[in-house]
């Protein structure tokens, strides 16, 4: 029967996918930043800033990398080839590093702390690079989809916890890409690409409550728009965690998108000129109100 035979040709094409790997992506051309800016004495305390032509006020996109929260895997340069393809179409990228739960003074509460006052740190830079701080989107892919939901929803953390900030940077939008947005989720998935161990690390399992302040769903309803882009053969992080998030965040009144692309894995995500970086600039201007 028809219906059969289609099944049939989706899994045959499902099988022979050949994702992207790492080096697929870093073997590209690197370009460059227009200029880093330092929020930290600390290494990896730093902000790569790519500033598009013209007089601005130019919208930005709030970047954050992935890595497995961890700074020996990945680090800001990752997203320098994505950076620099929203930069030549108009969008200026902050870019931001922090330090991961491998590195001194990160875990809890330093890599919350680092994103958080890397994000901020855009309001005082923002006349200096000619950025528009009302339009801001926030674009984290894989761990990075995490910390972008979590500076999305900062505004609702408890004042008891010291990650609490009274005017944090106001995002309008976050994007997660391949993201790991709930973290009790993935602590009970060993499946998951980053593994369980490094969630303890992140947020600091002696702790009596130590996901009410560093878990997305515990801020809901987060009161931003989202969308999750993931891939549908993303062998590193699991697609159920995509879509149990999102009927948890609808549930509790977010408004949530999934958008699935096919024939993705998790590096196709985060390079140009793939079908998944098409969907995620579309969607980046959608939510900045650019025209094509």
């Amino acid at each position: 029967m028809p219906p059969q035979t289609d099944q049939k040709t989706a899994g045959q094409e499902a099988a022979s996918f050949k994702p992207l790997t790492w080096d697929d992506l870093t073997s590209r051309p690197r370009p460059a930043a227009d200029a880093t800016v330092a929020y930290g004495a600390d290494h990896m305390q730093k902000v790569d800033v790519w500033v598009p032509a013209g007089p601005g006020p130019h919208p930005v996109v709030l970047m954050v990398h992935g890595g497995c929260w961890q700074t020996s895997i990945a680090d800001r340069t990752l997203m320098d080839r994505v950076a620099g393809d929203l930069r030549d179409s108009g969008i200026a990228v902050w870019n931001i590093d922090y330090r991961g739960v491998d590195r001194a003074g990160g875990g809890y509460p330093g890599t919350f702390a680092d994103a958080a006052a890397a994000a901020d740190r855009l309001l005082t830079e923002a006349a200096r690079f000619r950025l528009d701080p009302s339009r801001v989107v926030a674009v984290g892919h894989s761990a990075g989809g995490h910390l972008a939901l979590w500076l999305a929803g900062r505004s609702r953390l408890p004042r008891s916890s010291p990650l609490h900030t009274a005017t944090p940077l106001p995002i309008h939008h976050v994007i997660s890409l391949g993201g790991l947005p709930d973290l009790e989720a993935t602590a009970a998935s060993p499946d998951n690409g980053c593994g369980i161990k490094v969630v303890e690390r992140l947020v600091g399992s002696d702790r009596a409550d130590p996901y009410a302040d560093t878990s997305v769903p515990r801020l809901f309803p987060l009161g931003v728009a989202q969308t999750l882009i993931n891939g549908r053969e993303d062998r590193i992080i699991p697609y159920r965690m995509a879509t149990d998030y999102v009927a948890r965040a609808t549930a509790a009144g977010d408004r949530v998108a999934l958008v699935t692309v096919p024939e993705t894995g998790h590096v196709e995500l985060v390079t140009p000129d793939t079908a998944a970086w098409a969907a995620t600039r579309t969607a980046i201007r959608t939510a900045l109100g650019m025209r094509d």
